[in-house]
């Protein structure tokens, strides 16, 4: 159920980013300009610390209100870390930490990746390296999952702490690597919620609904495309085997959708582990056949640059990938559904 704020969310970021986010503006982003007009109005709206109580200056909402805007930056392409800065909020508020303005990334993001904290005297030391941090360069500040003296530790870190490595994805997004060693940390403290899984599932999660919402972009713009596009005389969508393809493409952006928005739900509950796996292949399933069938549908105008398409189909080959594929969190879902045993598998598909 969608709270009051999340009602309120909705028109606004929408209108925010159809006004800001334009071609123009993702293309310069993806030249490596950063978009500092759109972040500031992002930020001035409250649409970054959604999660961040009202007493440390966020919107105090819910999982449920966040997964509005994450959503919608998926649909739009937004070329900005909102989805990164809005769970490094998170974190931080729920392990009693300050969360600073400006963009904020999470580290790690791979599997087998790990960083350590040592005691130096009264503070913290940082070391490990860690690849594909989103936007490593260009935020402000990293939030990090660390180890340390026997337990988890959830740590903000300072832009320039460590040594950076620039790289990009397939959607020209900033996948850095960060290098460190003994580096200050700003503040640390024990992890609130999810233990060393923190980042992954809840980065995961996150991912699975910018992919919903690029799926919902991409339907979108090819229905709007095989109206307009006339072949023997009529628009190429009352071919039944076009329509029987964006049938399809339906099917998936409604499947997808769903998935994401029930983790959101489960966020709000408790750790949403087996929800999360459940999104993420649901949307990797999503993002491999609705791209394809939308590339069809558009024809050679769909793989070139001028067109808008590449903008939704880049990031979801690209989102697919990150904080996990499909098939390592379907591996994790199969692990936890044979260890809980037959008796619970239904209970834990119908739970809501």
């Amino acid at each position: 159920m969608t709270s009051e704020l999340g009602t309120l969310l909705g028109p606004t970021v929408t209108r925010l980013f159809t006004d800001l986010v334009t071609k123009e503006s993702i293309e310069a982003a993806e030249k490596g300009a950063w978009p500092d007009k759109l972040w500031r109005a992002l930020e001035e709206g409250g649409l970054t610390l959604p999660l961040v109580p009202e007493s440390a200056g966020g919107a105090g909402g819910t999982w449920s209100d966040a997964h509005v805007v994450v959503r919608a930056a998926g649909k739009h392409a937004a070329p900005v870390p909102l989805a990164e800065t809005i769970v490094a909020g998170w974190l931080l508020s729920q392990a009693g930490l300050e969360v600073p303005l400006g963009p904020l990334t999470l580290a790690p993001v791979r599997d087998g990746e790990r960083l350590t904290l040592v005691r130096a005297g009264g503070s913290w030391r940082l070391s490990g390296t860690v690849s594909g941090v989103p936007w490593g360069a260009a935020a402000g500040h990293a939030v990090v999952v660390a180890a340390a003296e026997g337990t988890t530790m959830i740590a903000l870190v300072r832009q320039g702490a460590g040594q950076v490595t620039a790289d990009r994805n397939l959607a020209l997004e900033p996948r850095d690597t960060l290098a460190f060693e003994g580096a200050p940390v700003v503040a640390a403290a024990p992890v609130a919620a999810g233990g060393t899984d923190a980042v992954i599932v809840y980065g995961a999660m996150v991912r699975a609904a910018q992919m919903a919402g690029a799926l919902e972009s991409l339907l979108e713009q090819s229905v709007r495309y095989v109206t307009e596009r006339k072949q023997f005389g009529r628009p190429i969508g009352s071919f039944q085997a076009i329509q029987h393809n964006l049938a399809i493409v339906a099917g998936h952006v409604a499947a997808s959708g769903i998935a994401a928005d029930n983790a959101f739900r489960a966020a709000d509950r408790g750790f949403p582990d087996f929800e999360v796996a459940v999104a993420k292949v649901r949307a990797g399933e999503a993002a491999g056949i609705g791209a394809g069938l939308a590339h069809q549908a558009h024809g050679a105008i769909g793989f070139t640059y001028e067109h808008s398409l590449h903008f939704s189909t880049r990031r979801l080959w690209s989102w697919r990938a990150e904080f996990g594929s499909e098939s390592r969190w379907a591996s994790r879902l199969g692990r936890r559904v044979a260890a809980h045993g037959a008796d619970r598998l239904w209970m834990d598909l119908t739970t809501s």
